[in-house]
């Protein structure tokens, strides 16, 4: 269930990012919108599943596979939920959801593919600061540090031919 918590966004960057070009703005908003609410809704399925258990049990772990073995050491892909990390995704989920309605109308004076290219990155920021907070091990919560690096330099960015987003994008990849 964690990992669907992150590929719910991650799915809707792949949709905008690969096909964004050829959807109406409808369209691209309601697929970063409802991949949002996806996330959103397992999300509240998880903090039952957690809250619901006795105190001393609530912690949910999910293997997804080993990244890297090198004799001893191993990384595994492991995603770890435990009440703090229940708090944060739900408002990373939540909080994120309405940021997303709001762009809905808040970017719709652009272009049909830079409307699909905003929501793409928008939900890509989504599922690497799911992946942040999800993550079980340094290697794992440094990828979504970096992806959210990443994201912001891709956002803050986005009118990439106005010199003042170009260079303030360019700042925050520097500090990140």
């Amino acid at each position: 269930m964690l990992l669907s918590i992150i590929l719910a966004p991650f799915i809707g960057f792949l949709i905008n990012a690969t096909l964004g070009r050829r959807l109406t703005k409808g369209v691209s908003g309601g697929v970063a919108v409802a991949a949002m609410l996806v996330a959103f809704g397992l999300s509240l399925a998880s903090a039952a599943q957690i809250f619901g258990a006795p105190a001393d049990q609530r912690v949910i772990e999910q293997t997804v596979y080993t990244w890297m073995t090198a004799g001893d050491f191993s990384v595994p892909v492991t995603f770890r939920l435990d009440p703090l990390a229940t708090l944060m995704i739900l408002v990373i989920t939540g909080i994120g959801s309405l940021i997303h309605v709001y762009s809905t109308s808040y970017m719709h004076e652009e272009r049909g593919s830079e409307y699909a290219r905003y929501f793409s990155y928008l939900n890509l920021f989504a599922a690497f600061m799911l992946t942040l907070v999800l993550g079980a091990s340094f290697p794992i919560m440094f990828i979504g540090w970096e992806g959210v690096g990443l994201c912001s330099y891709l956002l803050i960015g986005f009118w990439y031919s106005k010199k003042s987003a170009n260079d303030a994008g360019k700042k925050a990849f520097v500090v990140n």
